[in-house]
């Protein structure tokens, strides 16, 4: 049983190392770039009238 122990021991300290990691990467200032495009997908479509918060492009503002 003690065997279990320590394997359930290096488990955990694998799984933390690997959680750092993924954390690091996400926040490193290489990734900051494609996150941020990434972000601004939805919008990419849009056309102006949309980005000046009209629902119908027709309408113009007055």
């Amino acid at each position: 049983m003690e065997l279990f122990g320590d394997l359930w021991s290096v488990y955990t300290l694998l799984m933390f190392i690997i959680f750092i990691a993924i954390w690091a990467w996400a926040w490193s200032s290489k990734r900051k770039k494609a996150f941020k495009d990434a972000a601004n997908l939805p919008f990419a479509d849009e056309s102006p009238e949309q980005k000046k918060g009209l629902t119908n492009p027709e309408e113009k503002q007055p």
